[in-house]
């Protein structure tokens, strides 16, 4: 039986090629490349600079440092989205906390973080950084979240792993306009890919230099960032803090420079095979995603939700259904803070309410630009065969 997976790269001829070139040229590491694919995202997103790392997860966390993040110290986020987004501050021996979802965007709410920071201003207790998190490829509300950090004096950062080549009020995520900090993601199912891989955007200078630093071992070999060393030795680099080897490959850098060059070509088949979705979908009783009018989602997923309907099948009858007939449908996400690990910490049900509706009732169908019309064509009629006691009950 053939499977048809929720998310998959799709890989040219030209892709192949730009690595191979890689593969016979002088550098495999550390080369002229990986400046390139920076440089090339940061101006497609109208950012300042753009650092390449060897994963989002190392972005997210050596953003977390760079700003200061440390023992004592709190990062808000949504709690629905991968773990990354919440375990880069226990990294930097942080505590973490959750910020309930809009139920319609499923994006960290403005309303509920507003909210909740009035009440952590009582206690003396606001986050320092808070990280929202464009879930699917669907901007937050940042220029809210935005005004909000300008009043309780917290930092930004975008947690834009589903969302390059998304547009938020008309211009494209990663410009920092309204954060201290983007983070891009390249695994294989994002919108393009590096194989693994990441990019940190900023616009601020200073945080650059500590990125770039922090990425390779905390090592400068720039002679303003060395501190004093004996005339007679040889000092061509120096380590002045702890750092990490995060670094991208100039193999992954090909890629993703070769892949840059479709993004907008891979957003807009995405934006196809949503507007299919939407009409062919339209008659069953689900919902499918509402997209908020200051937005262009990169559409990295399309989650459907499937009512509690007496006699209907539940969330996880459609689950199993789907997957028994080789449609590889997934959960994103099930609330971080019900992970075992998080429940150690203190987290319990009832934390963030709207995200544990969103949790029971959601799942996500296949979505990649390489996704064909027949494929589509038959997850719409399995859906259909599956929620036909619904169709009926409805």
């Amino acid at each position: 039986m053939k499977k048809i997976p929720y998310g998959k790269q799709l890989i040219s001829d030209t892709d192949i090629q730009a690595v191979v070139e890689v593969l016979r040229s002088d550098f495999l590491t550390q080369g002229p490349v990986v400046p390139a694919f920076e440089a090339a995202v940061a101006s497609h997103c109208q950012a300042r600079h753009a650092l390449a790392v060897s994963n989002a997860t190392a972005g997210l966390h050596l953003a977390c440092l760079t700003l200061g993040l440390g023992p004592g110290d709190l990062l808000w986020t949504s709690p629905i989205t991968f773990v990354a987004s919440a375990n880069c501050a226990l990294y930097c021996g942080a505590d973490v906390d959750f910020v309930d979802i809009d139920p319609r965007t499923f994006n960290m709410c403005a309303v509920e973080l507003e909210k909740k920071l009035i009440q952590a201003k009582r206690i003396c207790r606001l986050p320092k950084i808070v990280v929202p998190v464009h879930m699917c490829g669907q901007p937050c509300d940042m220029q809210a979240i935005h005004a909000l950090s300008l009043k309780y004096g917290f930092k930004i950062i975008e947690d834009a792993s589903h969302a390059i080549g998304a547009r938020y009020q008309g211009e494209p995520v990663g410009n920092c306009r309204y954060s201290d900090m983007t983070v891009f993601s390249f695994h294989p199912v994002k919108i393009i890919t590096t194989g693994e891989g990441g990019m940190v955007l900023c616009n601020n200078p200073v945080y650059a230099n500590t990125l770039h630093r922090l990425r390779s071992h905390g090592i400068s070999n720039q002679p303003a960032d060395m501190q004093p060393r004996p005339a007679d030795e040889i000092w061509n680099y120096q380590q002045l803090q702890l750092g990490f080897n995060y670094r991208m490959t100039e193999l992954q850098a090909a890629l993703g420079l070769s892949q840059l060059k479709q993004l907008d070509a891979f957003v807009g088949k995405r934006h196809a095979l949503a507007q299919v979705y939407d009409q062919s979908l339209a008659s069953l009783p689900l919902l499918t995603p509402w997209q908020h009018p200051d937005s262009y989602s990169s559409y990295h997923l399309y989650p459907i939700r499937i009512p509690a309907i007496e006699d209907g099948p539940t969330q996880q009858q459609v689950y199993q259904s789907m997957q028994a007939a080789g449609i590889q449908v997934n959960l994103h996400y099930i609330p971080v803070y019900l992970q075992p690990h998080y429940a150690r910490l203190g987290f319990q049900r009832g934390h963030c309410p709207h995200a544990e509706t969103y949790f029971k009732q959601t799942i996500s169908i296949p979505m990649y630009a390489g996704l064909t019309t027949t494929d589509q064509a038959h997850i719409v009629q399995q859906l259909t065969i599956t929620l036909q006691p619904l169709v009926l009950h409805h």
